[in-house]
C-alpha cells in the first residue's frame, strides 16, 4: 500500500496529479441490501466502516478494505486485522481516501497482493464450520444424557 502511495508522491512531485489519470470508476454506494455477497464479488475494493461481519465477508472473497471510520472499543480491534492482514488502510479524512483508493485502482499487481492476503486472513467457510460444531456438541452431549 505505502509502494502505491510513494508512486504517487513521485507523480506528484514530477507535476502530474493522480487524479488527472483519467480512468474508468463505478462508485456504488449502498445502504443495507441482502445480497452484499454478490457486490463484493464483483468489486474492486470495498470502503467500509469496521464493521466485523463486513470485514470477514470481505476477506474471504479476498476483497481490499478501506475502512474509513470505528466504534469506539468495539469495532477499534478490526481495523488492526485489515492493517496487519495487509490487505487494506485505515483513514478518516475523504481526500486521502480518495487518493489511495486511485492508487489501488491504477496498480492491478498491489490489488492482487491485496486479495491474496485478504483471502489468507478470511474463512469463507467458518459460519458453515461454526454451525456444524455446534450440532456436533449438542448431539454429543444429549447423547451422554441418555
Amino acid at each position: 500500500i505505502q509502494a502505491a502511495l510513494d508512486r504517487a508522491a513521485a507523480k506528484a512531485a514530477k507535476g502530474r496529479d493522480v487524479a488527472e489519470v483519467p480512468g474508468n470508476v463505478d462508485v456504488i454506494p449502498l445502504g443495507f441490501v441482502k445480497n452484499m455477497a454478490e457486490y463484493m464479488v464483483a468489486a474492486d475494493v470495498l470502503v467500509s466502516k469496521a464493521g466485523p461481519g463486513t470485514i470477514a465477508e470481505a476477506a474471504a472473497v479476498g476483497l481490499p478494505i478501506m475502512v474509513t471510520s470505528h466504534l469506539p472499543g468495539q469495532e477499534a480491534g478490526n481495523v488492526d486485522i485489515v492493517l496487519d492482514g495487509g490487505f487494506g488502510d485505515y483513514c478518516e479524512d475523504p481526500e486521502t481516501i480518495a487518493l489511495e483508493i486511485a492508487c489501488w485502482l491504477q496498480d492491478s499487481q498491489l490489488l492482487d497482493v491485496m486479495s491474496k492476503k485478504a483471502q489468507a486472513v478470511g474463512h469463507p467457510h467458518a459460519a458453515e464450520e461454526i454451525a456444524q460444531d455446534i450440532g456436533d456438541t449438542t448431539h454429543d452431549l444429549m447423547e451422554k444424557k441418555k
